[in-house]
């Protein structure tokens, strides 16, 4: 198995690290193993030394994981139909199936917006939303500003870690390390408060 990070600091400072940039971030778009986090924080923090190009980091990483989402959701596509005809109207998995693309209309964007800073939550999103026939043009744009943002986010986040801890190269990688494991967390702890608060008023109709 490949040593992402170990292959990314060998061409720390030859453009062969793009393409590894490229490469992880399009492979963890749909592979949970493959770390992508840890390679663009490595490379952002070396771009406060002048070894790595910080808008090229973000310009790769960017480029891998938006072809990378491109794979579940054209996966989700091919097999909709063949899943749709396993959905009898009526049943609990239709209802389920509609409700997601109910969702999707109204709020497509800020769904995948924000699963794409959870590991899990990415991968279930873009196959999700291949499967039951999310617009691509609607897709491709919600995509694009999401890795965009991501890639901005993880970039920066070992950027400034190596702003701050000049001296010590692996500080800063593990304060940027840290530093997007609060983030995510912090993401999904107000989706779970937005859905614990949008459940009430359900509940209290219900009573």
């Amino acid at each position: 198995m490949i040593d992402w990070l170990e292959l990314a600091e060998s061409v720390i400072s030859s453009p062969w690290l793009y393409a590894v940039l490229i490469a992880v971030s399009f492979l963890d778009s749909f592979l949970p193993l493959i770390p992508s986090e840890p390679v663009v924080i490595v490379a952002g923090v070396y771009a406060t030394s002048g070894e790595t190009d910080i808008v090229l980091v973000i310009a790769a990483t960017t480029l891998g994981a938006f072809l990378g989402d491109c794979v579940p959701y054209v996966a989700g596509r091919l097999l909709s139909e063949r899943i749709l005809k396993r959905l009898p109207p009526g049943s609990k998995r239709r209802t389920a199936h509609d409700w997601f693309v109910r969702e999707l209309d109204s709020r497509g964007g800020f769904i995948l917006v924000t699963t794409r800073f959870i590991p899990v939550g990415r991968y279930l999103a873009t196959l999700s939303t291949g499967l039951v026939g999310f617009p691509m043009a609607k897709y491709a744009l919600f995509v694009g500003f999401a890795t965009a943002t991501w890639s901005a986010y993880t970039a920066l986040t070992g950027y400034l870690g190596g702003v701050v801890f000049q001296e010590n190269t692996l500080l800063a990688i593990a304060v940027g390390v840290g530093l997007a494991f609060v983030v995510t967390g912090a993401i999904e702890a107000v989706r779970y408060f937005l859905r614990r608060r949008s459940a009430v008023p359900a509940d209290a109709t219900i009573d």
